[in-house]
């Protein structure tokens, strides 16, 4: 019997496939039998990461904030690899800072990242997915898309911006088979995160406890998330913004 979540015999890009919730994205995608290329800023991790990650793993050093670099992004990884099957947009970044102390630079360089940064890319990708027919697109969004979490302007408007664009995407290219979801994790035990609770209990024991689940996530959970929907078990699935996030979203 087929088994509606493999995914053997594609290719997949992970942005900020090196490290945190990128790398077991990326680990889950290979487990299901995908070839998936990780990008990222610096080198040295994405080596690491794909020598332990095995053969069907490989990286290109790559800025996604810088635009200019995008479409040769994708024209090096088809020519090398083969047309892109699933793209995971992750890449992204976060300050936590009093809005009134935000200036206009620092806004703007997390809505680069976060936000145009992932068009820009799903464009080029839908560029080579269109005329196949096929393809899947998943962006990383966040509770913050969900919420008004203080201290965090700009990152919070840049996933409720992938929100947006997730659903207008998924709207624009449905007719063509590329699906278009999200992924919006809760807190999910990652280096960066044990970072700012820790220096935040408060912010912490306000997370937990209205997580109906009682626990924090793992960065496993949103690879299996991201496997499925990139799989043909979701196949009748877009515009989706899938909470992983223990029942936060809802919990009182």
């Amino acid at each position: 019997m087929n088994n509606p979540f493999s995914l053997n015999n594609k290719i997949a890009l992970v942005t900020g496939g090196g490290s945190g919730i990128g790398y077991d994205i990326t680990k889950c995608l290979l487990d299901a039998g995908a070839k998936v290329i990780i990008t990222g800023r610096r080198q040295n991790m994405l080596e690491t990461a794909v020598k332990t990650l095995g053969s069907n793993a490989h990286f290109i050093v790559n800025d996604v904030s810088d635009l200019s670099q995008t479409e040769a992004l994708v024209t090096e990884i088809t020519n090398t690899f083969g047309p892109i099957d699933i793209l995971v947009n992750n890449a992204g970044i976060n300050m936590k800072k009093p809005a009134i102390e935000v200036t206009d630079e620092e806004f703007g360089r997390i809505i680069q990242t976060n936000l145009n940064a992932a068009f820009a890319l799903s464009r080029e990708v839908a560029k080579t997915m269109i005329p196949r027919k096929t393809g899947n697109i998943i962006n990383i969004s966040s509770m913050a898309g969900y919420y008004g979490i203080d201290r965090v302007p700009a990152y919070t408007a840049s996933k409720s911006g992938i929100e947006g664009l997730t659903k207008a995407l998924a709207s624009d290219w449905g007719k063509h088979n590329v699906r278009v979801n999200a992924i919006a994790p809760g807190f999910i035990e990652t280096a960066m995160m044990q970072t700012a609770m820790s220096s935040d209990p408060d912010r912490m024991n306000k997370a937990l406890g209205r997580t109906p689940m009682a626990k924090f996530g793992l960065p496993v959970d949103i690879g299996n998330a991201a496997v499925f929907l990139a799989s043909d078990a979701a196949a009748y699935v877009t515009g989706v913004s899938l909470r992983v996030d223990g029942g936060n979203a809802i919990g009182f």
